[in-house]
């Protein structure tokens, strides 16, 4: 499901958009007429709290979202729970990003429902979906035509990020995404299972943390750090953007447009100017991870247009200085 090449060199959209656009069976009785256990409660009028925050529920805080295992909301058992349907494989976590995975469920009439679910996700719903709190947490519920949900029990506001939930079923998306959001609200406050967090780990890291603001205003004046996920974050400025991130793969290698680069203390990268000429990302080992996987951190430069001068150059700056920043191993 998930890309699993060498590189493993992208970003987690592809994910959202191939999970949305595989067939769906559409055959058997619709689910969305089941009746599931419901923990939802209505917005407060004109209460502000629910739609606005500010969220200060320490359970959800991203320092502690960072190190949550996302497969464990997904495995046969929690699913089993929720009364959707037959659960017949083990969640498949993500090659490419810590906080992502997803399964699929039979609903008793044979349709398949696939679920993706993303701790900290930030492609969500707007505010104006908002349709009530589960857990204390604003919920956000989108349905994209007749097969597609986004349900998302917000953890962070301005900028909005999320336990967000997508759907694809030909029944009634929305219900199973919803059901799987409370169970996962619920979880987050229960002694939720964590990733090991060895020393050095760039799990715990802050990625809006990990540049120095004169290094990337240099880069992208003006502009201010937007957390693009747990393990993700951007500075932008209209056109130009840097985007500092980390996430598991395969050592990175030599080959496919990439060459190696030297950012100092020992540490060396692999640079990929990308089409346009305006593009540049850096990427590079930072500790072992699990199996053959490693952590990797990457740092991607996007000008406004080709006359961006030199991409890779003003990549490798600032990757050069995320080095001397991240947790030693």
């Amino acid at each position: 499901m998930f890309p699993d090449v060498r590189r493993r060199r992208f970003p987690k959209l592809f994910l959202l958009v191939t999970a949305l656009a595989l067939p769906l069976t559409a055959c058997g009785p619709d689910l969305g007429k089941s009746n599931f256990a419901r923990t939802t409660v209505p917005a407060a009028a004109g209460s502000g709290q629910v739609a606005d925050g500010p969220i200060t529920d320490p359970a959800v805080a991203a320092g502690v979202l960072r190190t949550i295992q996302p497969c464990q909301f997904l495995t046969k058992d929690a699913l089993g729970a929720l009364g959707l349907g037959t659960v017949e494989d083990d969640p498949s976590p993500s090659t490419i990003a810590f906080d992502t995975c997803r399964n699929k469920v039979k609903d008793p009439g044979g349709k398949e429902i696939r679920l993706e679910l993303e701790v900290g996700g930030t492609l969500l719903p707007h505010a104006d979906k908002t349709t009530g709190q589960v857990g204390g947490l604003p919920l956000r519920v989108s349905k994209t035509g007749d097969t597609d949900c986004t349900v998302a029990a917000m953890t962070a506001l301005n900028p909005d990020m999320a336990f967000a939930v997508t759907v694809a079923y030909a029944g009634d998306p929305c219900r199973p995404g919803q059901a799987l959001v409370e169970a996962v609200v619920q979880k987050a406050h229960n002694s939720p299972e964590k990733y090991s967090t060895p020393a050095g780990t760039v799990l715990t890291a802050d990625p809006c943390a990990m540049a120095d603001t004169a290094v990337v205003t240099a880069a992208v004046p003006s502009a201010k750090a937007a957390p693009t996920g747990l393990h993700s974050c951007e500075w932008k400025d209209r056109g130009p953007a840097v985007t500092i991130g980390f996430r598991p793969g395969l050592p990175p290698i030599v080959g496919d447009g990439y060459s190696k680069v030297d950012l100092g203390n020992g540490v060396t990268a692999f640079k990929k100017q990308q089409s346009g000429d305006s593009r540049c990302t850096v990427e590079w080992q930072h500790r072992p991870w699990q199996g053959d996987d490693v952590e990797l951190a990457q740092v991607d430069f996007r000008g406004y247009d080709d006359s961006a001068g030199d991409p890779c150059g003003t990549a490798v700056t600032v990757a050069e200085n995320v080095v001397t920043k991240l947790p030693k191993p």
